[in-house]
């Protein structure tokens, strides 16, 4: 096993923030892991919800919208960056990755995963109140599955449209933000997940059960033209773009893609296997550049750790070590933060070998699942200074 501790580099990570936790009046986790791991994460944890996996920045920029997807309870939950604290958790019948705040900052749209709806809320003075539900399909599968199951979502440059990927439905939809009408519909690579928009009028679809990703221009009217797939690499999944790069993680190959969106084609690959490991098992499944453009952040899941790669020479310059099963990165006024779906780790069934006996209708938090604490790690960067 290869230590994630960071050597060889300099990360302008300001003291790290290490709060003990042991003060918190926590259950005694697992140590090490119950996959032999020993976890040595930086920064300063707020717990959250069921499966943080996947968050965006408030228009205001002192608030992070973050997904719950797990099995406990899905939904929203807003986290003050300044307090550290939860300040709001909007439950939901599902929810799934997506996540997009309206160009106007007023609305927040998150994706409703197995429920086949759109929720979409209003957001006023920090605070989000549910506005509206848009439903994507009504038909269900013979097991109660959805048809749709919006994943990746993102607003048209004018906010009248959403652009969704329909993960189960194999498909773009172009939903009329107003009324949740569905204008359009393009088919795309199997199992869409991530969906951006980049600042020259092309939306970009990651397509998680394929090797694609999917390009369309935006019309003057906010509607989509198709423009093909390219062709990236197995389980292309999180994606992030800065001028003419899209940057995609291929969680099932320990490679990050950049496509040249011009030339339409890969440029190259930066790759993040494990020191002294097989060529496949960090599972990069989120991404995002700093600021100053210099320094790609890249989310591995099984590894518990963000790489951090130089963008110039794409060089790996180190790794830092994080909860269990990072989910998501955000980088906002000199903090970067980083979601962990399984967070501080797990620990017996409260009840007992046997939970499902009292479970679900009298006592859910019986189960192992539902006594996992999940996280968001908070770590600062020196004024003025960059990763690396």
């Amino acid at each position: 096993m290869f230590s994630l501790r960071i050597c060889g580099i300099a990360l302008s990570l300001s003291v790290l923030l290490c709060k003990s936790l042991s003060a918190q009046s926590k259950p005694l986790f697992t140590t090490p892991l119950p996959t032999g791991v020993q976890l040595d994460p930086v920064g300063e944890g707020v717990d959250l919800g069921s499966l943080p996996i996947n968050l965006v920045i408030t228009p205001e920029k002192d608030k992070a919208a973050v997904v719950l997807s797990g099995w406990r309870e899905q939904g929203l939950q807003v986290v003050d960056l300044k307090t550290r604290k939860v300040t709001q958790t909007l439950l939901q019948d599902g929810a799934f990755y997506g996540a997009a705040f309206s160009p106007d900052g007023r609305r927040l749209c998150i994706s409703g995963g197995n429920t086949d709806l759109l929720f979409v809320y209003a957001w006023k003075d920090g605070t989000a109140t549910l506005e509206n539900k848009f439903e994507l399909a009504k038909a269900k599968t013979a097991d109660a599955t959805g048809t749709s199951y919006p994943a990746g979502v993102a607003f048209s440059p004018n906010g009248k449209f959403l652009y969704v990927a329909e993960d189960v439905g194999d498909r773009l939809a172009v939903v009329n933000a107003a009324t949740g009408e569905i204008t359009q519909r393009f088919p795309t690579d199997h199992y869409p997940y991530a969906v951006t928009l980049t600042s020259d009028g092309q939306v970009f679809v990651s397509a998680w059960g394929g090797s694609t990703v999917s390009q369309f221009r935006v019309l003057g009217d906010g509607t989509l033209a198709y423009l093909g797939r390219i062709e990236v690499g197995r389980h292309p999944s999180a994606l992030a773009v800065r001028g003419t790069k899209l940057y995609v993680t291929l969680a099932g190959s320990d490679q990050v893609a950049i496509v040249d969106t011009k030339l339409r084609k890969v440029a190259r690959y930066l790759h993040d296997a494990a020191p002294g490991a097989p060529p496949e098992g960090s599972t990069p499944n989120a991404v995002e550049l700093t600021s100053d453009g210099k320094r790609l952040l890249v989310a591995e899941a099984d590894n518990n750790a963000v790489a951090v790669f130089d963008v110039a020479s794409g060089k790996l310059l180190g790794r830092v070590p994080t909860d269990w099963y990072p989910t998501a990165i955000a980088e906002v006024k000199n903090q970067i933060l980083v979601l962990s779906g399984k967070g501080h780790g797990t620990h017996a069934n409260p009840d007992g070998p046997v939970p499902l006996t009292n479970w679900p209708n009298e006592k859910p938090t019986a189960y192992a699942r539902t006594v996992e604490w999940h996280t968001a790690r908070v770590l600062r960067i020196t004024a003025g200074a960059a990763i690396g």
